[in-house]
């Protein structure tokens, strides 16, 4: 990308966030205290990714909860 000046911009490397960093903002996201620029800021992502993140986080919830429901029954003893 060239300037006005002439000068090139250098570009932020590429980064790769962990499982736990991506719940973690996507759970502060639906928690809704804040809007999605404070999150933004606060995490130093793009608000394209929380909304992505919260949208992965509400689909995939039902089926974690219903995958923690069978194990836990699994786990209680039968009386």
């Amino acid at each position: 990308m060239a300037c006005e000046s002439g000068e090139t911009m250098s570009r932020r490397p590429r980064r790769n966030h962990t499982p736990a960093f991506k719940a973690k903002v996507a759970l502060a996201a639906i928690k809704g205290d804040r809007t999605l620029v404070e999150l933004a800021e606060q995490f130093d992502v793009h608000a394209n990714q929380i909304t992505s993140g919260k949208r992965s986080l509400r689909a995939g919830l039902p089926m974690f909860l219903v995958r923690g429901a069978a194990m836990e029954r699994r786990r209680l003893p039968s009386t």
